[in-house]
């Protein structure tokens, strides 16, 4: 057993000479979409994690603000009121769905540390699904080439003689 294991893709390639021109067909189609849709997951992770990370950057900011310093407050991505720092060392965390739980400063920017290391865990781990995926779409797509070639009874190529 030991000895079949060297190439990666070579345990799945019996499986797949085995499955007939529609299973094929149907197989590279699953898988690509299982692989588009695990990209899509992907640029999420990467979306949430830059914003985690502007918030981080946001946080040592306010950090380094003196208490009554005035500052425009976001209220959504385009909009701005101004505002005064109140208290440098309290901060209001977003923890989802509406919900908001006050932290201290450092308090919050663990909170966004721990979620960028679980969002880049998470990350590593669809990264290597949606890599043996895009591995067997596309053996699935040379078998199934390779295949219909067969079928195709050399149109011109049986005809020349050398």
């Amino acid at each position: 057993m030991a000895a079949a294991k060297p190439g990666a893709s070579s345990p799945a390639s019996p499986d797949l000479d085995q499955l007939t021109l529609d299973q094929l067909r149907s197989l590279k189609e699953q898988a690509d979409l299982e692989v588009n849709l695990l990209q899509d997951s992907l640029n999420n992770i990467n979306t949430a994690t830059a914003r985690l990370d502007l918030a981080s950057t946001a946080l040592h900011d306010l950090s380094l603000r003196p208490q009554g310093k005035q500052l425009l407050v976001p209220l959504t991505g385009s909009l701005y009121v101004k505002g005064v720092l109140d208290d440098n060392d309290r901060v209001l965390v977003d923890v989802g769905t509406g919900y908001f739980v006050e932290k201290t400063m450092i308090e919050g920017k663990d909170y966004c540390q721990r979620k960028i290391n679980l969002l880049k865990s998470n990350y590593e781990q669809l990264y290597e699904v949606a890599a043996k995926k895009k591995t067997i779409a596309d053996e699935a797509g040379v078998l199934l080439q390779a295949k219909l070639k067969q079928l195709s009874p050399s149109s011109g190529a049986g005809a020349v003689s050398v």
